[in-house]
């Protein structure tokens, strides 16, 4: 018997990194997991296997965060093939480049801004509805310490989760009389494809391709894990936190090193 058992969970950016490692971790828990993917449907089809294989459920779902009309047309696909969304993980997002306000072009600034927030507003706006019949609605975004900091070249990327996060608090009041919670996990650099694009960004060291050679200067002798995550986003949507919304938990071990510029 998992925490999440008969619990459908559609997890955003769910078949890389972060995203899968919240993918594994639910349905483990006994939740169907829907797999969303912008452009790497391998990986999507690869966490699928691997949850089948370990006896869990999921299924694979294409859509671009960035697009309103794709958000839409995600529900619509996930709702065809379960019977309704219970738990959302908005975990789906990308890196800036590192670049001062005066060097950032305008298409990286609306892609970034449009990724993790105007997308996600419109993909709650899709899904609530369906979430709202079931009892019990999750929401969990996944922010960054990035919003903490405000550190210099990342405006894009400062932006983007600083609106995803506004979002996030304005939903929670907006849902709490429909049973629904709201909940952030801001984590720190996690060693994922991404992370590895974040860290060259912070040091400059653009031949950086692994992350654990900065084992020794972060908390606890390690960089952070996509596990790390995985268990907080748990936790948010598990009995134990049923009375918690409006949260942000910092996934960071006690001292970010994401801060670009310094």
């Amino acid at each position: 018997m998992g925490v999440l058992d008969g619990r459908i969970a559609l997890v955003t950016g769910g078949g890389r990194g972060i995203g899968r490692a919240i993918s594994e971790l639910l349905a483990s828990e006994g939740a169907t997991v829907a797999i969303n993917y912008r452009r790497d449907k391998d990986a999507a089809e690869e966490t699928q296997r691997a949850i089948l294989d370990a006896g869990g459920l999921a299924t694979i779902h294409q859509g671009s965060n960035d697009i309103p009309v794709e958000n839409v047309a995600l529900v619509k696909d996930v709702l065809s093939v379960h019977s309704g969304i219970d738990i959302a993980i908005l975990n789906g997002g990308i890196a800036s480049k590192g670049r001062s306000i005066a060097d950032t072009e305008a298409e990286e600034l609306w892609q970034l801004v449009a990724t993790h927030a105007l997308g996600p507003h419109q993909l709650c706006r899709a899904l609530i509805p369906s979430m709202r019949t079931r009892g019990r609605g999750d929401i969990v975004f996944i922010s960054s310490v990035a919003t903490s900091g405000m550190s210099a070249n990342g405006a894009p990327y400062n932006m983007g989760k600083a609106a995803m996060e506004a979002l996030a608090l304005t939903l929670a009041k907006e849902e709490r009389p429909n049973n629904i919670r709201v909940n952030i996990v801001a984590p720190g650099l996690v060693e994922t494809d991404m992370g590895v694009r974040l860290a060259r960004a912070i040091t400059g060291r653009r031949e950086m391709d692994d992350l654990r050679s900065m084992d020794e200067a972060a908390p606890f002798g390690r960089v952070c894990q996509p596990e790390d995550i995985a268990n907080a986003v748990l936790w948010f949507c598990s009995p134990a936190a049923s009375y918690i919304t409006g949260q942000r938990i910092q996934v960071d071990g006690g001292g970010s090193s994401l801060r670009v510029g310094q």
